[in-house]
């Protein structure tokens, strides 16, 4: 047994043993697991993918006279402003106001919540337009002016939603293409969308959520940030694989973090033909090798995680909860998979590629000793169900 105290000593001391959920695997079986359970104090994990339910606090400074908000559009985007008087929640998917998208579907989704994030950790500058109904104490009515992430007083970023664990596999089993989320799935089974860094994946090394819970520290964007609470839409049921694994979505994390310390590559605006805006964002989670059964579960290979294959074009938007069958991400990463006998065209929402190089950058801090671990004060829920929302006469 290691303790998080005992790690950190290593950490700040240099002396530490990192490698990333990549490497720990061929490692493993070079040396067995008890031996590399002694020498490795760290595990690092990573994520690159759009991430819809995530969004940022921003605190503009008072004008003179001062106003309070009442409504604001950033890049004529619409933000929240039922905070303070001169705070806002700008979240990801909100649309620009006049986009093609509010008008025709399927649409095609040019700026919104997700581009004036990336804009702003990018540096650019910005227009500001809100207005208020003016009061005694903040009797400004309007105000049109331009500003950069360090004109703000703070900028926080606050996602409720992050880094699920396992997700479906997307395909269109109807005669007709239709676009969603999961990007667009040409008719009758032509092509299949995925969404995760599988093997690299936090919570997919993490399964039982014996490291990573509340207060967990971890690299978003490249900025230090930490586990605020479980995930909206977090489930810890559902069936599993002999190792544990999920055979679906289900846990979430909820992150935050100083949007001033992040780097632009790691936040990308997007836009998704017929269904709207996101926003691509990178995460990195150390996990400390605590023991050998913690290390055991790092090991986990793409071969041993199987997603679920969905038809969006009626079981998604009917959540009949109906599954067309399993695919392992080893044979979703050669690009092509058999579903009932047809082979299959895969794509992917995540980069792989981007998840291994956070996976790097956040290894090569904690062996500087500049990322220390946080052990967390709250585990997260392991049998919680995803409620649905029913249409209810009022009692």
């Amino acid at each position: 047994m290691k303790t998080y105290e005992q790690i950190n000593d290593r950490i700040s001391s240099g002396k530490a043993v990192v490698l990333t959920a990549e490497e720990i695997i061929d490692y493993v079986d070079e040396k067995g697991l008890e031996a590399v359970a002694e020498e490795v104090d760290v595990v690092t994990t990573a994520t690159f993918g759009p991430m819809c339910s995530s969004g940022c606090f921003l605190s503009f400074g008072h004008t003179k006279p001062k106003i309070r908000m009442s409504e604001a559009w950033i890049e004529d985007v619409l933000a929240y402003t039922g905070v303070a008087a001169v705070d806002v929640y700008l979240g990801a998917t909100q649309t620009r106001h006049g986009d093609p998208a509010n008008m025709y579907y399927p649409g095609e989704f040019r700026y919104g919540g997700g581009h004036v994030i990336e804009d702003l950790v990018a540096g650019k500058t910005l227009q500001l337009f809100a207005l208020s109904y003016g009061t005694d104490c903040y009797p400004l009515r309007e105000i049109r002016t331009y500003f950069t992430i360090n004109d703000l007083n703070q900028a926080i970023m606050v996602n409720p939603r992050n880094c699920y664990q396992n997700y479906n596999v997307a395909i269109n089993d109807s005669d007709k293409t239709i676009y969603t989320y999961m990007g667009c799935l040409e008719p009758n089974r032509k092509n299949v969308n995925y969404c995760s860094a599988g093997q690299l994946s936090p919570l997919l090394n993490d399964p039982f959520y014996d490291t990573i819970g509340v207060g967990t520290k971890v690299w978003l964007a490249g900025a230090r940030g930490h586990v605020y609470a479980e995930g909206t839409q977090h489930a810890g049921g559902g069936a599993r694989t002999p190792e544990g694994i999920p055979k679906s979505g289900a846990g979430t994390l909820a992150l935050t973090a100083d949007m001033k310390q992040m780097k632009p590559e790691f936040v990308r605006g997007a836009s998704l033909r017929g269904y709207g805006i996101s926003v691509g964002l990178g995460v990195g989670i150390p996990i400390p090798i605590l023991n050998a059964d913690v290390l055991k579960r790092t090991c986990i290979r793409d071969r041993d995680i199987l997603a679920p294959v969905v038809d969006y074009s009626n079981d998604y938007p009917q959540n009949t909860g109906n599954v067309i069958g399993h695919v392992s991400y080893e044979q979703l990463r050669t690009g092509e998979i058999e579903v009932e006998g047809k082979k299959v065209a895969v794509g992917s929402l995540s980069s792989y590629h981007k998840a291994l190089e956070i996976a790097n950058l956040l290894a090569d801090e904690v062996r500087r000793g500049d990322f220390l671990l946080n052990a967390p004060f709250a585990s997260l829920p392991k049998d919680t169900v995803m409620k649905p929302l029913a249409a209810r006469e009022k009692p």
